[in-house]
């Protein structure tokens, strides 16, 4: 059988994952990699699991090994509700949808509201998950250019008003991979965008939990709202957030905040889908949350070592890259950007970096046009100080060499 002429036609937009590459390249134990979007899995919380799993098994065992609804569990929609409703927005639980980590909302939303070539909005760079996700629709990406801080929203209007656009995506705190986080400012002037223009906007979310310095932000979600003059969530904004950075990845439980008549319309993708999220593992999430005592303690825990980590890296960058080399100075989440001298080439360095036993993510496949060629990601939540020390300095090294080389 020759399956490659069997293939639906959008498979000809997927690819591998170039991180998902890269991170087999550096499974030998000597390789420091910065190159996954990795937590720490020494701080992942196993005994509370496994106490939690306990609890479940023991109180709800027959419950939690059955099927179950798709909008998910009950009492995980109504403790998501409490815990994003604030004075300014009022959540229910019915505009929550628990999902199987917020790599599926991103399919989900696809699936309901983009057709085949329409035109999105995204910041530039942005999350290859999305891009990798969302390109086999053979969309048309409308690139915002983005600074220290953050997507540049003021270039919006003009774009939005050139031709129909389905959607607008961001990570507007912590964005992955540049680790920049969109200014208070431009936050009340995307929202009022929104409701002028009335376009769907998806805010991914993941890493806002994880700040380190500076102040919280209101999320679009929220500001969307306020400049609709509304508490209640029915405007034009899609909030995908997870667990899988605060507690553990392995869990695979997100949630999607939304509208209610989407999100009637998300459930009925997910049916189609995976029918629900696993029920073991929402029980066990709702068992360790439930309180709020313990999440919050452990995102406490994972605020100082990251802090000391993000640091530590920004510290070694200053004492080794060469001083034509740039980075970012993010407030929080897991990823820095590094961007070399335009005649420089990431993919081409990070070949000589991995025979030093070192590796990063080349930041071409985070753009959406031919850009990012001299920029590449690096990763400080998931190695610790001492690899972190080594793992700059051979940096430095290889990039001292190439620019000597250059020159």
């Amino acid at each position: 059988m020759n399956w490659d002429s069997k293939f639906a036609a959008r498979t000809a937009h997927m690819k591998r994952s170039t991180v998902r590459e890269i991170l087999k390249l550096t499974a030998r134990p000597e390789v420091i990699s910065f190159a996954g979007g990795l937590p720490a899995p020494e701080l992942f919380p196993v005994d509370r699991i496994r106490e939690a799993t306990d609890t479940v098994l023991a109180e709800r065992g027959r419950e939690a090994l059955q099927y179950s609804t798709t909008e998910g569990m009950r009492e995980l929609r109504e403790w998501i509700a409490r815990r994003m409703s604030g004075d300014h927005l009022q959540i229910h639980p019915d505009n929550i949808l628990i999902v199987s980590g917020s790599q599926q909302a991103l399919d989900l939303v696809a699936r309901v509201l983009i057709d085949e070539g329409d035109r999105i909005v995204v910041e530039n760079p942005t999350y290859v998950g999305m891009l990798q996700c969302w390109r086999p629709y053979n969309l048309n990406f409308s690139a915002i250019p983005t600074d220290a801080d953050g997507m540049q929203v003021e270039e919006i209007p003009a774009v939005l008003r050139s031709a129909p656009h389905k959607l607008m995506y961001s990570i507007p705190t912590f964005q992955n991979p540049m680790g920049i986080t969109l200014s208070h400012e431009r936050r009340l002037r995307l929202a009022e965008i929104l409701v002028e223009h009335g376009i769907p906007f998806y805010e991914d979310d993941p890493y806002s939990a994880l700040r380190y310095s500076g102040d919280d932000l209101p999320n679009i979600l929220t500001c969307e709202a306020q400049a609709r003059g509304s508490k209640t969530l029915d405007g034009s904004v899609i909030y995908a957030g997870t667990f899988s950075k605060t507690l553990t990845p392995g869990l695979r439980v997100g949630w999607v905040a939304a509208a209610a008549p989407l999100i009637d319309k998300l459930v009925q993708a997910k049916q189609a889908q995976d029918l629900h999220t696993g029920t073991l593992t929402q029980l066990i999430t709702y068992e360790m949350v439930r309180d709020g005592v313990f999440l919050d303690q452990h995102i406490q825990t994972l605020r100082a070592t990251y802090r000391r980590r993000r640091d530590l890296m920004l510290r070694m960058l200053e004492e080794n890259f060469p001083e034509e080399v740039t980075w970012t100075k993010p407030d929080g989440g897991l990823f820095l950007m590094i961007t070399l001298p335009e005649s420089m080439d990431a993919s081409e360095l990070l070949k000589v970096a991995t025979t030093r036993d070192v590796a990063f993510v080349p930041g071409d496949g985070f753009y959406t046009g031919e850009d990012g060629h001299n920029t590449f990601r690096l990763n400080y939540s998931n190695a610790r100080e001492d690899r972190i020390e080594e793992g700059i300095r051979r940096l430095g090294v290889v990039l001292k060499e190439a620019m000597a080389q250059r020159a």
